[in-house]
């Protein structure tokens, strides 16, 4: 009787033991984040490998760059009779009901493109995080998508664009980023006639066009199809995405107003409890207050924050003039005014996300490459000053003012009165945006002992050079001679370790 009492007992344990691990391992599988603000609202928005990272590198291509005429909104105003892309299209392809956008579809072969060679060049250039807009409001996906059937692995190139550079960019130990602009697809107005131009919807309806036919397949494309079915699409093909290739940030573009907040909560928690299996952060970016701060970061188009601000936030801007995509008309800027963008930008709290324009055949023209290994080798002398640093007691100082924060603003033109500061640790860095001259005088008139209390400074230096900066340092500021040799063309940096 004991025998079998002693058996019995064994039984029972090790079935509560098998019992015990089920729950356990449900557990476990449960989600860490439910689909509601609040509970989202938990989550670290902001993380620390992007507050460190600050720069980094993407760009716009697709089927949209194949024309190469105009601009990135090529394939909307295409449809617009008048426009100069119209007019464009009819006379170089014919009228858009008989050559639709989905007919450039065959003739973006992407036939130079290489990821490792984009990735290589990013971290030369040195961004801590690289990427490409996986959709724009042209509704062709650069993935492959078992839900888009316009897709570059279906159609086109018949590549996993995404995929190669996920793993491309991953193999140079940089984070990855796709963009999503897919909200503004949605067509709304096919039954209001006066707002068939309204740029809410990108593809203007057109009963003459093909962005009105309702094709199975074409209507995809356009965002002719209901509201329900592409909210479906919108979420599934983010879910495709976080599935098969973890970006560590997912950017969106405007008009996510036109998501309900209900899938929008849904995608949020799928993003954040995946994150959390994959035992890492990632980030959320909007526009315009779209989505909550409280689980995204603000991006600023083209514009940026006038001041030095406790929230964290982006700037995406684009190396070239003229598009975000390739044409063949395309101004450039300057290494010069990239990096004080970057200096400005860091000094007031946020990250720089900058894109280039690559060609219908995958190449990165060389005139942008150029730009982005100078911006590279200026931050192989002077990044100590931009990477995991942090806001300092103000941003900066100079003549050239910025009055308002926002989206889409005029070019600044900083000179070498212009001061941008960032800190890490005890050492406060001063980025001098310009040249000065030799042996010039520079003052930090921020710089007081004032300011700075029992502090003092233990060495001060300029990063690129050997040589010993002669400094003076009173109730009026910092005040520092310049070597007699020049330094940098651009930007330079003081490094002042303080104790």
């Amino acid at each position: 009787m004991k025998k079998i009492g002693f058996t019995l007992f064994i039984v029972s344990v090790l079935l509560m033991s098998c019992n015990s691990e089920k729950k356990s391992a449900t557990l476990k599988e449960e989600p860490v984040y439910e689909a509601n603000w609040d509970s989202l609202a938990k989550y670290e928005e902001t993380a620390e490998w992007f507050k460190d990272a600050k720069f980094g590198i993407y760009a716009h291509w697709g089927v949209l760059s194949v024309p190469s005429y105009a601009n990135d909104w090529y394939p909307r105003n295409m449809h617009i009779v008048g426009s100069n892309e119209y007019k464009y299209h009819v006379k170089t392809y014919g009228e858009p009901k008989e050559f639709g956008y989905h007919d450039f579809v065959p003739m973006f072969k992407a036939e130079k493109f290489n990821a490792e060679q984009w990735a290589s060049l990013f971290k030369k250039a040195g961004a801590k995080f690289g990427g490409i807009v996986a959709e724009h409001h042209d509704g062709w996906s650069n993935w492959k998508s078992s839900i888009n059937p316009w897709n570059s692995f279906e159609k086109g190139p018949h590549k996993d664009i995404v995929g190669q550079l996920a793993k491309a960019i991953k193999a140079q130990d940089m984070k990855f980023v796709t963009s999503f602009h897919k909200a503004r697809n949605l067509q709304l107005f096919q039954k209001d006639s006066t707002k068939w131009l309204d740029d809410t919807s990108y593809f203007p309806y057109n009963p003459e066009m093909p962005t009105s036919s309702e094709d199975s397949e074409i209507s995809i494309m356009y965002g002719n199809i209901s509201p329900e079915k592409f909210y479906q699409n919108w979420f599934g093909e983010l879910k495709e995405v976080i599935d098969s290739y973890s970006p560590d940030l997912i950017y969106f573009d405007s008009k996510l107003t036109k998501i309900p907040d209900t899938y929008k909560k849904e995608f949020t928690a799928y993003y954040f409890n995946n994150s959390v299996k994959e035992n890492k952060q990632v980030v959320i970016t909007h526009k315009e207050g779209e989505l909550p701060k409280s689980v995204s970061i603000e991006d600023f188009e083209k514009g940026r924050m006038n001041k030095k601000t406790e929230e964290f936030w982006l700037t995406d801007e684009t190396v070239s003039v003229g598009s975000w995509s390739y044409t063949n008309t395309l101004g450039l800027k300057s290494a010069n005014e990239i990096i004080d963008l970057l200096a400005d930008i860091v000094s007031k709290n946020g990250a720089l996300m900058l894109n280039v324009s690559p060609k219908p055949d995958g190449e990165i023209p060389v005139d942008q490459q150029e730009v982005l290994l100078q911006i590279g080798a200026w931050l192989a002398v002077n990044g100590e000053a931009i990477y995991g640093t942090r806001t300092w007691e103000i941003f900066g100082e100079g003549p050239t003012k910025q009055e308002k924060s926002g989206m889409f603003l005029d070019k600044l033109t900083y000179t070498a009165k212009d001061i941008r500061y960032t800190k890490k640790g005890n050492t406060v860095y001063a980025i001098v945006l310009g040249w000065p001259g030799e042996s010039a005088k520079v003052d930090l008139t921020s710089f007081t002992k004032e300011e700075l209390g029992s502090l003092k400074i233990q060495s001060l230096s300029i990063l690129g050079t050997d040589s010993k900066i002669d400094y003076n340092w009173d109730d009026s500021g910092l005040h520092i001679i310049t070597p007699n040799k020049k330094v940098d063309d651009r930007a330079f940096v003081i490094k002042i370790e303080m104790k």
